[in-house]
């Protein structure tokens, strides 16, 4: 018989190299920080000669850059990328605008979010007026349960989907409001999304609040939201406005990608 051991070593030896790049790159997001080499070994939990050989080979290629203590973060090439992706993304351009439209109307800091896997991720935000900041900022993941735009993110999925990745991804969150139970967090997610409205107060971050719409696209699906990030003490007396206003603003995302309208 014919030996594949050898054939099949150079797919494997890549694909574990490609695997390992991803992982530094995802650590290095997540983190919001360079790293040392070291530092990255023990994350990726692989040997430190393979990843300075790696560095080495993605510095090199402007992935990634290495600070003047040897530090290593995102390259510039990554930013290229990014912005490509981006700039193909109808919805996201769409949504773009009426994030800023919504910004000047409410005077509160407006957010679009993605569902990055288990995660909820801010990819593009319009600061409120005064002085009223929160620590998410453009990049900032957290578990999908921790926001309102996190529920929402899912709610178009079957009933087991949801409660399959609730299982999968529902964390305690710094406040300890959030709620982990997977059975309520999706039928919660469910009947928000059908609202095209979900509201969340205190779960991700003490004092504030999060009112989140979602827009579709034309298989139904959230593609994103559109949320307004605020004080707790203004909801009461802002909420109905800001509401309207944020499901306005979805359904004028929604009509320019010629979705039919819910």
């Amino acid at each position: 018989m014919p030996d594949d051991t050898a054939e099949d070593s150079p797919r494997r030896s890549r694909t574990s190299g490609i695997d390992r790049t991803l992982q530094i790159l995802d650590i290095l997001t997540e983190r919001h920080q360079p790293m040392t080499a070291y530092d990255l070994a023990r994350a990726t939990g692989a040997p430190p000669s393979t990843v300075y050989k790696l560095l080495d080979e993605l510095i090199e290629r402007n992935m990634l850059s290495r600070s003047a203590d040897g530090r290593a973060w995102l390259g510039p090439r990554l930013m290229r990328y990014g912005l490509a992706y981006r700039a193909r993304m109808s919805a996201f351009n769409e949504a773009e605008r009426a994030m800023f439209s919504l910004n000047e109307r409410v005077r509160e800091m407006v957010q679009i979010c993605v569902r990055d896997e288990g995660m909820m991720q801010v990819v593009a935000m319009a600061e409120g007026s005064g002085t009223f900041r929160v620590t998410s900022d453009v990049g900032t993941r957290v578990p999908l349960n921790w926001t309102a735009s996190g529920r929402l993110l899912i709610g178009h999925l079957p009933d087991a989907a949801r409660v399959a990745i609730f299982r999968d991804c529902a964390r305690p969150s710094n406040t300890g409001l959030a709620d982990t139970d997977p059975e309520k967090l999706a039928e919660v997610s469910r009947r928000d999304f059908l609202d095209g409205l979900s509201v969340q107060i205190d779960t991700s971050e003490d004092q504030v609040a999060c009112i989140a719409a979602p827009v579709r696209g034309q298989d139904g699906a959230c593609e994103l939201t559109l949320s307004v990030v605020m004080p707790k003490h203004r909801v009461d007396a802002k909420f109905d406005t800001v509401a309207q206003e944020v499901r306005d603003a979805a359904r004028s995302v929604e009509r320019a990608l010629g979705v039919h309208q819910r």
